[in-house]
């Protein structure tokens, strides 16, 4: 086992973590009158994260050597990715829901940007791969996930207009 290995395990490890967590708000922002939007769209992330972590898997040669400045930049999107959980707290989710009434997020990354997440995941998808030259593995599921992230991107928006100011 190569440090790519290590690096595919907690990849598996968060993302199955990130799943309890976003059942857990999900289910506890629901209780409270939220709303899911765009939910016909869940189910291809889901096989789509799934399929990148596979191909990682599968297609990662045993003696893999990773690039340093791309596992730095790795690195920094985990905490990205923290940043941005611990901004959007019980608001975070892995799906489109809203609470009438309650005012966006706009603390942490949120005051530069409006998807930052979603900057994180297209980063991470590419870097991952690239990390140990998996270029074709990077491009195939880069556009798969920009594809998903404009039908999402969309549906968020719109499930959010009402609550932009200016």
């Amino acid at each position: 086992m190569n440090l790519f290995h290590l690096v595919l395990a907690f990849l598996v490890v968060q993302r199955l973590a990130e799943l309890v967590l976003a059942r857990r708000n999900t289910a506890r922002l629901l209780a409270d009158g939220a709303r899911e939007h765009g939910s016909r769209h869940y189910p291809l992330f889901v096989v789509l994260h799934g399929g990148w972590l596979v191909a990682l898997a599968v297609f990662t040669p045993a003696d893999a050597t990773i690039s340093a400045p791309l596992f730095i930049t790795f690195v920094a999107l985990q905490l990205g990715r923290v940043w941005v959980i611990a901004s959007l707290g019980r608001y975070w989710t892995t799906r489109i829901i809203t609470v009438p009434g309650a005012p966006l997020v706009k603390r942490g990354p949120f005051r530069f940007l409006r998807h930052p997440n979603y900057m994180v995941v297209i980063g991470e998808i590419a870097v991952v791969p690239l990390m140990i030259g998996l270029w074709e593995v990077a491009i195939v599921f880069s556009v798969l996930n920009l594809a998903l992230l404009a039908w999402r991107i969309r549906a968020e928006e719109e499930a959010l207009s009402s609550r932009r100011s200016g």
